[in-house]
């Protein structure tokens, strides 16, 4: 086995987290740094073209292509579920949305780690640190930070309207999501820059390149860190067929997210011990890792209508399709510019709720599944997910090779509370649709689930059916207070009971945040290389 470094730090996984860390790190020069990522370079055109997620998500180039496990809650199927496997992770292929989530998320993690400094009141700092907003700094947003946030580059009468008919439905109009209270309805603001996809890459890597004490290395897939009893050596990985070993001086970082970092730690012999046993690993430290696995479910309702453009007939035709390509290539502006969903929302699905606990994505498309290609009427797809599951699955190994995908149930719609939130998100949306004098003029006719589904018993099974991921896994590594013996991190993110580790990505959030996690993994990272270097 050839060996490099040592470095001071070993991070492990160039996504959203890891970029943001090899930045922040590499920033004293005194400080050598090793960032590994287990897929290639950002330098695919498609990853760059907002639409271009088409073409990543379920592509090997891009994509680890996972699969779930059955689902009984998805009446038996397994689902694709996405993670990035490239330089900017799932930023490079996700849907572009900036959200940060509610206030009461963050408090909620400063409850169950003990520590304050995970309150909104100190996190939001740290969001508007990074931020570079399109409406410039205020008292809720930053500029000038690496974190391109814009407004989306083209506009759908048939999306307006639905935004106008959830104002009808008693839904406020806002147009910020991002200030701590997220109810209502607007249009999504973008990580975008002039038109193209801004990810973790562009914005915390490649200002970091440039510097001599960092060290990037692609297509190395982790084999195992090495431990000296309970200590954290370093990282052994594959590059191509070798065998490489990269020693840690001060700490080795696992940023390979709510999948990966898991998955590494029970290859390494840090997890629970029976299942380690069980695939002939040596048992180092017996730790609840890979349990406690979250994720938002989307509902796709699906509505033909008429009298209205939307992207499934003006993808009917090459010419169509000419037109909106040429008008990318001129103005970088039009459908290319498109985020997945365009319009948001954020609601209580009944009054006993707090705050909101569901989230809108809606679009001008509709499609029998992701890769599909569109139905050949017009249509659009207003889409629903429950913000905080009571649901728990979680990730284990099913084998000891490392190049084998470890076994992923996200057991959806476990709970009687889900099912019924499940069963209620299909009520209002159709009561948006078809109660609001707004989409009148567009006759909307619902086609999926469709109108058969009416009991508890049949929206309940409708969810089952028409339910996917919306890609926002988290908490398999999740953070806790240092006697709590469900946790697997402090909130210092040091993995209980092994020294020089820490896990520092969206597995280590104790409970889902209030929408989409790509921005809150951000900041967990800058908060992460603040108690890495004191400066938190």
């Amino acid at each position: 086995m050839r060996s490099i470094g040592p470095f001071d730090y070993v991070i492990v996984g160039a996504g959203t987290a890891g970029c943001v860390l090899a930045n922040r790190l590499s920033a004293d020069p005194d400080v050598s740094v090793l960032l590994l990522e287990a897929g290639g370079k950002d330098d695919w055109i498609w990853i760059h073209i907002p639409v271009g997620y088409l073409y990543c998500i379920g592509n090997p180039r891009t994509d680890w292509c996972y699969k779930t496990a059955a689902e009984a809650g998805l009446n038996g199927r397994a689902i694709n579920y996405p993670r990035g496997r490239v330089l900017g992770g799932s930023s490079s292929i996700n849907a572009m949305l900036c959200l940060r989530g509610q206030a009461r998320d963050y408090d909620e993690w400063a409850r169950h780690s003990g520590d304050s400094g995970w309150a909104w009141r100190n996190v939001l700092p740290v969001f508007m640190k990074v931020e570079d907003h399109w409406r410039g700094a205020d008292e809720k947003h930053g500029e000038g930070g690496e974190w391109r946030v814009e407004t989306p580059r083209v506009k759908w009468e048939i999306i307006e309207a639905f935004r106008d008919a959830a104002v009808e439905a008693g839904i406020p109009s806002t147009e910020d999501f991002n200030r701590g209270d997220n109810e209502g309805v607007s249009r999504f603001e973008v990580n975008q820059k002039g038109g193209m996809r801004w990810n973790a890459s562009k914005a915390f890597l490649r200002p970091a390149l440039k510097r001599s004490n960092l060290t990037v290395v692609t297509g190395a897939l982790v084999k195992r860190l090495r431990l000296e009893g309970r200590r954290v050596l370093g990282v052994e990985f594959f590059q191509g067929n070798e065998e490489v070993f990269a020693g840690a001086r001060r700490e080795t970082l696992l940023s390979a997210g709510a999948i990966g970092s898991p998955q590494i730690l029970q290859l390494s012999g840090v997890g629970p011990g029976a299942l380690l046993q069980q695939h002939g690993i040596p048992v180092a430290h017996d730790l609840p890792v890979g349990e406690n696995l979250q994720d938002h479910l989307q509902l796709r309702l699906a509505f033909k209508v008429k009298n209205a453009l939307t992207l499934n007939t003006l993808l009917d035709s090459w010419w169509s399709k000419a037109k909106i390509g040429l008008e990318y290539a001129l103005f970088r502006s039009g459908p290319m510019t498109m985020p997945p969903s365009q319009l948001g929302a954020f609601v209580k699905s009944d009054p006993s709720q707090a705050t909101p606990n569901l989230e809108y994505h809606v679009q001008p498309i509709s499609l029998d599944r992701f890769g599909a290609p569109p139905h050949p009427f017009p249509a659009f797809t207003a889409s629903v997910c429950n913000l905080r599951p009571g649901s728990r699955g979680h990730v284990r190994i099913a084998s000891s090779d490392p190049r084998a995908h470890p076994a992923i149930a996200p057991n959806y719609l476990a709970t009687p509370e889900d099912r019924r939130i499940a069963a209620d998100s299909i009520r209002l949306t159709r009561r948006i649709v078809t109660g609001a004098r707004a989409l009148k003029p567009y006759e909307p006719e619902e086609f999926v689930p469709g109108p058969a589904f009416q009991s508890e018993e049949e929206l309940v099974k409708a969810a089952g059916n028409i339910g996917t991921t919306i890609f926002h896994p988290v908490g398999t590594c999740r953070m806790g207070r240092e006697n709590d013996p469900s946790a697997v991190v402090d909130p210092r993110l040091r993995v209980r009971g092994v020294e020089r580790l820490r896990v520092i990505d969206a597995s280590i959030m104790p409970t889902i945040t209030s929408g989409n996690t790509n921005t809150p993994t951000v900041m967990i990272a800058e908060r992460g290389s603040a108690l890495i270097t004191g400066k938190a």
